[in-house]
């Protein structure tokens, strides 16, 4: 914007907040894709260190489905990393966009973010649950074979990475809305750009 239109903008307003100047608005991007970004390595990190872990238990375990559970989450691990890429990576704001351009360039970043957040379930959290269920299966088997109180104790071995999932989906889903929040702030914004001044 340039700054008579900002003027304009704000005198216009009254006592309206005043609007997103085209630096604001970078700013505010780059701090989100350096957040994004963050978050992201540390994702890649724990994949990175998981994998072997469960990997080991994949080979050399001496029950099958004890395997087949460990594999399964080996590879629900690799699909999270590559889904978090693909649905959840962040870019930086193209340096020669105008205040228009670079608002919606800023709110599809956000729109992404809250996108793949709230279908979290589908790429990130639901892919574990086979390997969590096989590995509690393989768990209880041979436990119910010794009496049946102590196989269906063994089902609370499921509890502990249940209740994981479900306080992880339940983060995400604050983190959605706290992202909506800033796109229904940066609506606001164009809405007042567009009823002042021509930007």
């Amino acid at each position: 914007m340039q700054n008579n239109d900002i003027r304009n903008l704000w005198q216009a307003q009254g006592s309206a907040d005043a609007p997103l100047t085209l630096e604001e608005l970078r700013q505010k991007g780059e701090k989100f894709r350096t957040t994004i970004a963050r978050r992201n390595l540390r994702e890649y990190i724990g994949v990175a260190l998981m994998v072997p872990y469960f990997s080991y238990f994949a080979w050399t375990s001496r029950l099958p489905l004890m395997r087949v559970g460990n594999g399964l989450l080996v590879a629900a691990l690799l699909y999270m990393a590559y889904q978090l890429h693909r649905r959840a990576s962040a870019s930086s704001t193209p340096g020669e966009l105008a205040w228009q351009s670079c608002l919606a360039f800023h709110r599809a970043q956000l729109e992404r973010q809250r996108d793949a957040l709230s279908g979290i379930w589908r790429w990130y959290l639901g892919p574990l649950i086979p390997g969590f269920a096989t590995i509690a299966i393989a768990i209880s088997i041979p436990l119910f074979h010794r009496s049946i109180g102590a196989g269906l104790l063994s089902f609370l071995w499921i509890a502990f990475p249940a209740l994981v999932l479900w306080q992880v989906a339940r983060c995400n889903r604050g983190a959605a809305a706290k992202i909506q929040r800033q796109i229904d702030e940066l609506a606001a914004a164009e809405r007042n750009s567009n009823s002042g001044a021509p930007v």
